[in-house]
């Protein structure tokens, strides 16, 4: 029979010497191999677990909801989210009203790149727009999740090293294994029909495709947020605002001096 994985955690209502040794114990008894553990958030703890059948974990759950000093506060099948917060001891945490996105600061670079690694490892069609203001560490964090992820990264449009505008590719580029890079406002302020035409293709390959700015990237083209399938928001401070006011300004688009690395 296959063991099967399951993610704990509890709250610590009372941190009195040898509970984590009491719930170790009871976890043993029932023949339950913890994969996994760590200080998740404030006062808690996660762990991964690993057993033979359903009625251990049922035991275990019976047990642990009359114990005062701690609080179940998740027991299930473990999801990304899970595996992720007891890897680095904190969650990712979503927007209220849009599940789809996900907010992270600087600090968390780590957990960045592992959470759009996992995203990046699954196949088929994937769109993700990540949001940050200049030198906030966006396209660093993508490259370094691609090669965490094992995949081949193409900048379509880029301001990473130059500025790139990509009007085609060649043959071998085209894979799904492949994650192709666009900057939303590179592509919105200087590029050509020809570099659109190659963007409405790229979209329609069976591949992951990751937007810089998308908010600018939906303006000015048939594609709306709605068609994303994940949106990560990167600040430096939780209280940072992602604005576009200096791209709006009339004088963008006559500043030939202007260095497009600074978005």
């Amino acid at each position: 029979m296959d063991r099967k994985e399951w993610y704990l955690e509890y709250e610590i209502q009372n941190n009195r010497p040898g509970l984590l040794g009491d719930i170790s114990s009871l976890l043993g008894m029932l023949s339950i191999n913890i994969v996994t553990i760590n200080g998740v958030e404030d006062s808690r703890r996660g762990m991964l677990l690993l057993c033979k059948n359903d009625e251990q974990i049922n035991r275990l759950k019976s047990i642990l909801v009359t114990m005062e000093t701690i609080s179940l506060t998740k027991f299930r099948r473990p999801k990304l989210r899970d595996r992720l917060a007891v890897r680095h001891g904190r969650y990712i945490h979503s927007d209220i009203d849009d599940k789809k996105t996900f907010r992270f600061v600087r600090e968390d670079l780590g957990l960045l790149v592992d959470f759009m690694a996992e995203l990046f490892k699954k196949e088929g069609h994937k769109l993700i727009g990540i949001r940050g203001m200049p030198r906030v560490g966006k396209t660093e964090s993508i490259v370094a999740a691609s090669v965490s992820a094992n995949k081949r990264w193409l900048f379509v449009s880029s301001t990473l090293l130059k500025q790139t505008i990509r009007s085609q590719l060649i043959e071998d580029e085209y894979s799904p294994d492949t994650l192709y890079i666009l900057d939303g406002i590179v592509s919105t302020k200087r590029a050509n029909e020809r570099h659109w035409q190659l963007v409405r293709e790229i979209m329609r390959l069976p591949a992951t495709k990751v937007v810089e700015h998308p908010d600018m990237f939906v303006r000015t083209t048939e594609y709306k947020l709605d068609d994303f399938d994940y949106i990560i928001e990167l600040r430096n401070s939780d209280d940072e605002e992602i604005t576009y006011e200096t791209v709006d300004k009339p004088e963008f688009e006559q500043d030939e001096g202007f260095s497009m690395f600074d978005f």
